[in-house]
């Protein structure tokens, strides 16, 4: 929003600074604004935690009768609870990039995992630095270049360390600057080795309706249970510091889930378990406690928010728009339609290729699979050691027609799928060969068509491209 005024110097200060007998201003600011000391102290703070491969039915307040989330479930009782959140990809690298860049995995060219964006991106940091933001992160990263994500890294290593959280705040507070912190969690993706197991009892716990049902896979979900346990912990943790130094009141705080979990039909998939994500957001006196938003929007569309609520100037080259209008109840939707694809070339032992696309809007969602020829592989399928609980799916395919379908049916895919959302979240029946579905099948691939061409995505070109946009990569 043009020269936002902003909401918190509104609802917080006025009150203060009446009291004190000083006379409230309002501040305008655009991108290339640099504020005074003054100016700082009265800008909201923007605290970003997410997780890591938790699908988000994972979590209490979403739905599920076994997780034990009561932090993450506070921050939904205090905020407002996105439920229709999607991401543009169901992986780390490139969910993470567009988070940070308000931009769709192929335009930034960070589509495959293990990624880099292109040269010459901008970054949060290059939208809040000159806001006068100081902008950290910590955690996992899975992004690149540096020069594209200058953050003010609290840390090398790959798990939040709440003690360098701790200094960081307490030197923003003494510098009196308002701050954009990125708290990366490295939980729950697998090994699942963190949290306590023993508050889950496998024999009781409620499986999804598509896994193959075993000791051995009773026995793994408790696992990324407790690890779900553990990241609600870190959230504990992080508002427990906001509070310490006053930062509770006049700070954003979101959460999201990102993508599913390493299970079959989740992470590496465009289905709704893969692609959907938990998102709140808390902030008192601009958030109504216990909201909720139907509301379609994506992880682009965070950067635009956090660029609004800083007083920036809109971006109008960012893919997404900014969630204060659904914040604030002054629209009840920004979009019609979210969108997602998957790279499988050159995740950790995947296919050579297999690419998918796919659309959603608020009833159906469509899928193109590139390459349905071929079978779909990843570290879970294509292990030189499967993990006891695949073995175990396995070993029971053997003997059993609805866990050899299950395991089929994961690895070999036709080239369209349809599945009506509202009353299969869990994308179980294709509707794609239904002649009742053909008009609104065809009004999605024509609209995925759209976007494709929008993003430059070549399809099954852009796939075999994949390995361009990998740093790393090697060929052996």
């Amino acid at each position: 929003m043009k020269n936002r005024i902003l909401l918190v110097t509104q609802i917080l200060l006025f009150t203060n600074l009446w009291l004190f007998g000083v006379e409230p201003v309002h501040i305008e600011v655009g991108p290339d604004t640099f504020l005074t000391d003054h100016e700082k102290i009265i800008k909201p703070n923007i605290v970003f935690i997410l997780a890591d491969d938790c699908t988000l039915w994972d979590i209490a307040c979403y739905g599920s009768v076994d997780s034990k989330t009561p932090n993450i479930d506070k921050l939904a009782q205090e905020g407002m609870k996105f439920n229709s959140c999607y991401q543009a990809a169901p992986m780390c690298s490139p969910s993470r990039h567009s988070i940070f860049t308000g931009l769709y995995p192929v335009r930034s060219g960070a589509y495959p995992n293990h990624t880099n964006a292109a040269e010459g991106t901008q970054s949060i940091v290059q939208y809040l630095k000159p806001l006068g933001y100081r902008v950290a992160h910590t955690g996992k990263r899975h992004i690149g270049p540096d020069e594209v994500f200058p953050f003010e890294y609290l840390s090398e290593k790959q798990n939040v360390d709440f003690n360098l959280i701790d200094g960081f705040l307490q030197n923003v507070k003494e510098a009196q600057e308002p701050f954009a912190l990125m708290l990366c969690s490295h939980e729950p993706h697998a090994r699942w080795n963190k949290g306590d197991v023993s508050l889950f009892d496998p024999e009781n716990i409620t499986l999804p309706p598509h896994y193959v049902d075993t000791r051995e896979t009773r026995e793994a979900f408790c696992k990324y249970l407790a690890e779900i346990n553990y990241l609600d912990d870190q959230v504990r943790q992080m508002m427990d510091l906001l509070k310490k130094y006053d930062f509770d009141e006049n700070t954003l705080v979101i959460f999201a889930s990102e993508q599913g979990n390493q299970f079959p039909f989740a992470k590496w998939t465009c289905y709704e378990a893969g692609v959907k994500s938990a998102l709140i957001a808390r902030m008192p006196g601009l958030i109504d406690p216990g909201s909720e938003s139907d509301a379609i929007v994506e992880y682009t569309d965070l950067l635009p928010t956090f660029i609004d609520l800083a007083g920036g100037e809109k971006v109008n080259e960012l893919d997404g728009q900014s969630l204060l209008p659904l914040i604030e109840k002054k629209k009840e939707k920004i979009k019609d339609y979210a969108y997602s694809l998957q790279t499988t070339r050159g995740i950790s032992r995947g296919s050579e290729y297999y690419g998918i696309r796919s659309i959603v809007n608020d009833r159906f969602r469509y899928i193109w699979n590139l390459t349905p020829e071929v079978e779909f592989k990843n570290i879970v399928t294509n292990h030189k050691k499967p993990s006891p609980w695949y073995t175990s799916w396995l070993e029971k395919a053997e003997s059993d027609e609805s866990a050899k379908y299950l395991l089929n049916k994961f690895k070999f895919r036709p080239k369209e799928e349809l599945y009506d959302i509202t009353k299969d979240k869990w994308c179980q029946y294709n509707l794609a060969d239904d002649p009742h579905y053909a008009e609104i099948k065809r009004e999605l691939n024509k609209e995925l068509l759209n976007w494709m061409e929008d993003c430059g995505d070549e399809g099954q070109k852009t796939e075999l491209e994949a390995f361009e946009h990998m740093p790393h990569h090697s060929k052996k």
